[in-house]
């Protein structure tokens, strides 16, 4: 059973199904169902025909169409956005175009530390293509598992290694690209080094789709560790954790590969919802920092390293105590603990959640300064606050006080933003370090940015854009 929505007509559906064949034209509403909402609920779309294309002429094919009837078109990887920049409006007007089936690995270059994969490969897929000729492709995501490489470049996502490797734009060197008119850009160059005019693929890197469709890029490999060592330690304030990562930048360098923050009440969510955890520390502390160090060197460099890090922090009074895992699955352990803390906020009600960075060095102050501006809109609200330390962004999420209705608490989403965002603009930072703008942050980012900057902005999407096809509704 197809949907009764308004929007596409018909004929025009069945232009666009010819292009990719019966089978990969979605149209059944069960069908449909998973294509129209995002991971945390907060926005349902509609549509009456997903289009599932297997090559990028087939991708071509479908923009010309769209440009030539002025169809909008939603791109859409894996689905694990968080900002809603994936999701269609509710017009049913809207096709959505899904990049999945474009999942090939074209090439793995060992000697030039490069690979060229689609837009449709899972990430996960491609940390295993690498591991097999002895390469390390370092974006790391909760979400590895089924997010998507095209989604990953388009929202420039970040994740636990960007303190080392920095986030998703630095490891693109070049990018195949459909415009909306149809056309194909094919900037898949391997090159480090290129100054011949506009970097053009930093502009669809970070885009969400609003410029083009990415679909297949040029990506960095690293050589693979050959030491890995993780610690957890306990500190007692964010100013003693702001002190272990200077003594671990000065004596790690790049061998450094994650430092991450997790503050008392993430740490108690854990614990009481995340299945089979144990806490890595005896005490109870204020703050808590999962560590990693790699070597290229050898097994024995990265133990000391850590170790020399650690006694340097205990030295220093920084440190309160600390565990380095005894075994690669305590290891995996600590990093589970980590990457679950999301799942463990769900079962304490609804919550208020920020995706903010601010300068590193004022990382202790912003806890201290947006804690208060919490309270000031919700006295008894729970600061979960967590996140990549080392790169200077935090996920500060609030959990609705115990006993509070949840609409009464999701009544205060834009006061509460407004307060965090506040203290995030006071210190020039931004109120989206990694999960994009979507729908979620548009009209905050037009509201605040500088207008000069959105007025650029607009004449960039105008340029590539001037139909206003390309994921209408979305960044800007």
């Amino acid at each position: 059973m197809t949907q009764n929505l308004p929007g596409l007509d018909p004929a025009l559906a069945e232009r666009f199904a010819a292009i990719v064949g019966e089978r990969y034209a979605v149209r059944a509403e069960a069908d449909i169902e998973p294509y129209v909402h995002e991971p945390r609920g907060l926005f349902t779309g509609a549509t009456t025909l997903v289009l599932r294309p297997g090559s990028v002429e087939e991708v071509s094919a479908i923009m010309k169409l769209a440009s030539e009837t002025r169809t909008p078109i939603v791109p859409q990887g894996g689905n694990t956005g968080l900002v809603g920049g994936q999701v269609p409006d509710r017009s049913g007007g809207q096709v959505v175009l899904s990049l999945s089936r474009l999942n090939r690995i074209r090439e793995i270059d060992p000697v030039s530390n490069t690979v060229i994969a689609e837009a449709g490969v899972v990430l996960d897929t491609l940390h295993k293509a690498a591991d097999e000729v002895g390469r390390l492709y370092p974006l790391s995501l909760a979400s590895q598992g089924s997010c998507q490489i095209g989604g990953n470049l388009s929202s420039n996502a970040g994740g636990t290694g960007v303190v080392a490797y920095g986030n998703a734009r630095e490891l693109c060197l070049g990018v195949e690209v459909v415009l909306p008119t149809g056309e194909v850009l094919d900037d898949l160059r391997k090159l480090k080094k290129d100054n011949t005019g506009y970097d053009l693929k930093n502009l669809f890197v970070g885009a969400e789709g609003t410029l083009g469709i990415i679909t297949a890029a040029v990506l960095k490999l690293f050589p693979k560790p050959k030491g890995r060592e993780v610690a957890w330690v306990g500190l007692p304030s964010a100013e003693a954790a702001l002190a272990l990562f200077n003594i671990a930048q000065d004596l790690g360098g790049g061998a450094l590969t994650a430092f991450e923050l997790i503050g008392r009440t993430p740490m108690s969510f854990a614990m009481r919802h995340i299945p089979d955890a144990r806490p890595p520390l005896t005490g109870d502390w204020q703050w808590e920092v999962l560590m990693e160090i790699s070597s290229g060197r050898s097994a024995e460099d990265a133990r000391t390293l850590i170790e020399d890090i650690l006694s340097a922090g205990f030295e220093a009074e920084q440190v309160g105590d600390a565990v380095i895992a005894a075994s690669v699955g305590q290891a995996n352990e600590f990093w589970r603990l980590r990457e679950m803390l999301p799942e463990s906020q769900k079962p304490e009600g609804a919550s208020i959640k920020h995706d903010i960075s601010v300068p590193i060095a004022s990382i202790p102050a912003f806890i201290e300064q947006a804690a208060v501006a919490v309270a000031g809109v919700c006295a008894e609200a729970r600061v979960v606050c967590f996140g990549h330390m080392g790169d200077g962004n935090l996920h500060y999420n609030i959990s609705q006080p115990v006993g509070m209705e949840a609409a009464a608490f999701l009544a205060l989403y834009r006061d509460m933003n407004k307060a965090v965002h506040d203290v995030v603009r006071s210190m020039n930072g931004s109120i989206s370090a990694e999960h994009g703008i979507g729908q979620l942050k548009r009209d905050e980012l037009i509201a605040t940015a500088p207008p000069h900057a959105i007025e650029l902005m607009r004449r960039v999407k105008s340029a590539f854009d001037p139909a206003g096809i390309m994921n209408p509704g979305k960044t800007i």
